[in-house]
């Protein structure tokens, strides 16, 4: 039964709202869900249709398909401005071809940024942030539907010319499957036992009938010594270390939890999306059934679609709401395949933002809260290292935010 409109306005976070954008044939239109307001508020956009969310997403999968962003067992090589090479996460075989600049991408992200992210700022007031003052972006909970799910509304903008501007200069960009994923947790907040606050990584670079991805154990050998210095509880296994039970029994003693491994998605059965170990997976059925009480937050890095799966953005949610699903407030996912480098580069900034804003008074707790924003800095990082190529771009954009 459907929740009455009154209980969900009344569990709204206070930090930002909560966007819900229909399409359909008729028209369509945004509801921002706000925090003391009484009801919603209605955004109309006038001049986006279901046929420009179809063409939009048509262009990212062609992009990501003729570069290989979306294939397992396939090798990619990106050049960024520094002219490095970046092997894909999880995947392997031919490079891509020098060729003519495609600006399909940039066209796709100026469309979703003019016909929808920046008419709903607009309507919602909200102005650009001087990026060298250092103040924090408002939040936002994008819920887009139909052909715009998971189209890249957080990185929506003009990234060429002098009139280049884009979301990221905004707001903080978060998602959500459904309204209730964050509402309820606004309704229930609970508390973390002390004795389970802490992180624990693994990584897995080898797992069997998959493609190495030998870069995450630098990751989390990198992040797990960061975490020991800031004084936080932590533990981490790696490769053969770690058995699915080991991994369960991991997820109930620490309330944050770092993957970094394969992640196999089934669009048709979801509960049997898994992550792939050295010795076995764990399917997302199985954390399901698991009594996370402490989860707080999921960092999954490097995982990746399942072979042969066109609609890979509906793919792509899966293991990341699945997560939410499960207990977990906050959850960091990818949108497609990532590079090794800016993996890590993402999750260094990721957690040394988060281990410098620690509550001095906190002892060796670990608090994902901040993530949101940590993720934008990491993110922001990443790209003003890079060039606006739509390479460097396809390089950043798909690191995404999920629930509180």
């Amino acid at each position: 039964m459907p929740r009455p409109c009154s209980d969900i306005m009344s569990h709204l976070p206070e930090s930002g709202p909560i966007i819900v954008i229909n399409v359909d044939r008729r028209r369509c239109d945004a509801l921002a869900l706000l925090a003391g307001m009484d009801e919603p508020l209605h955004i109309p956009l006038p001049i986006f249709s279901i046929d420009k969310a179809r063409k939009y997403r048509t262009i990212f999968d062609t992009q990501l398909r003729a570069r290989k962003l979306r294939a397992r067992e396939v090798q990619v090589t990106v050049t960024l401005s520094t002219d490095d090479e970046l092997s894909m996460r999880g995947i392997r075989s031919a490079a891509i071809g020098e060729g003519g600049e495609d600006l399909s991408v940039y066209r796709a992200l100026q469309g979703l940024w003019e016909e929808v992210v920046k008419p709903i700022l607009d309507a919602l007031g909200v102005s650009r942030v001087d990026q060298a003052s250092r103040e924090e972006p408002p939040r936002v909970w994008w819920c887009p539907t139909g052909p715009l799910s998971f189209l890249p509304l957080h990185a929506a903008g003009i990234y060429r010319g002098e009139n280049a501007e884009s979301v990221f200069e905004y707001v903080v960009s978060s998602y959500t499957p459904t309204v209730t994923a964050i509402t309820d947790r606004v309704k229930n907040p609970h508390s973390i036992d002390s004795d389970a606050s802490g992180l624990f990584l693994t990584s897995q670079p080898s797992a069997p009938n998959a493609s190495p991805i030998p870069g995450t154990t630098k990751e989390v050998q990198s992040i797990f010594q960061r975490a020991e210095e800031s004084g936080v509880r932590t533990s981490k296994l790696e490769g053969n270390e770690m058995s699915v039970a080991a991994c369960l029994d991991r997820m109930k003693e620490f309330s944050s939890i770092h993957l970094a491994c394969h992640g196999s998605q089934n669009a048709a059965e979801p509960l049997q999306s898994r992550f792939l170990f050295h010795q076995g997976d764990l399917e997302l059925g199985t954390i399901l059934k698991s009594n996370l009480k402490n989860a707080d937050l999921a960092f999954l890095s490097a995982c990746q679609t399942s072979t042969g799966q066109e609609a890979l953005s509906d793919e792509a949610v899966h293991l990341a709401a699945g997560m939410l699903a499960a207990g977990y407030r906050r959850v960091i996912g990818t949108m497609w395949s990532i590079g090794d480098a800016p993996a890590q580069e993402v999750a260094t900034a990721f957690y040394e933002y988060l281990f410098t804003h620690r509550d001095e008074a906190s002892g060796s707790a670990f608090d994902g809260a901040p993530s949101a924003v940590a993720l934008h800095r990491a993110t922001q990082q990443l790209r003003l290292s890079l060039n606006d190529s739509e390479h460097s771009l396809l390089t950043w954009i798909p690191f995404v935010h999920f629930g509180l």
